[in-house]
């Protein structure tokens, strides 16, 4: 049964934390070189197998104590916060561009960038974390993939006119704060646990 608030949390937080990431640039860098659907399709593909790797690594996390699970993950999360708030701006990542403009070239740039460029990012230990925190993989999973695809599409289709009107800055300290609630509340479910 899918739980619709932990889907609606999980594709909040990440939907916040990706927006700033350098994929949402890698996304729009290839969608203004090739067929948006195309790109898309790859980039899709890549996010669904991430984030099917982090909900594994979650749900693992889950045969821990409960305890040691929210103190655990309440850590990451402030970690992951920090990273946010320290980090400076990324450039955008340097795309090669495939030969020609087959469904097949086009996809595969776009699948091998992401899953090259997400492998250990902060929203794929993000994933693991929100999957061990609710012990519900199917809705965890499910806002992850739906939150990366929907940045994907923004990115691949309107990430110029989307960056022009909400300042990367505040997307980035939204994310984190959202990420340092997350953190305090695990860790204070841990201790009073």
């Amino acid at each position: 049964m899918i739980s619709l608030t932990v889907t609606a949390v999980v594709f909040g937080v990440v939907f916040l934390a990706e927006l700033p990431d350098k994929t949402a640039l890698a996304g729009l860098v290839l969608g203004t070189r090739y067929r948006a659907s195309y790109v898309f399709a790859g980039v899709a593909a890549a996010f669904a197998l991430h984030v099917a790797l982090a909900v594994a690594a979650g749900s693992v996390l889950t045969l821990l104590p409960q305890q040691i699970v929210q103190a655990l993950t309440g850590v990451l999360f402030l970690g992951g916060a920090a990273v946010l708030l320290l980090r400076k701006g990324e450039d955008e990542e340097e795309v090669r561009k495939p030969e020609n403009q087959s469904f097949w070239k086009v996809s595969g740039a776009g699948f091998m960038l992401i899953l090259v460029a997400e492998f250990g990012d902060l929203t794929q230990i993000m994933t693991a974390n929100l999957a061990a925190r609710y012990d519900d993989p199917l809705s965890v999973g499910l806002g992850a993939v739906l939150a990366l695809w929907a940045v994907a599409g923004i990115g691949i289709v309107g990430g110029k006119a989307l960056m022009k009107k909400v300042p990367l800055r505040l997307i980035t300290q939204i994310a984190a704060l959202v990420m340092l609630a997350l953190g305090l509340w695990s860790l204070w479910e841990a201790v009073t646990g």
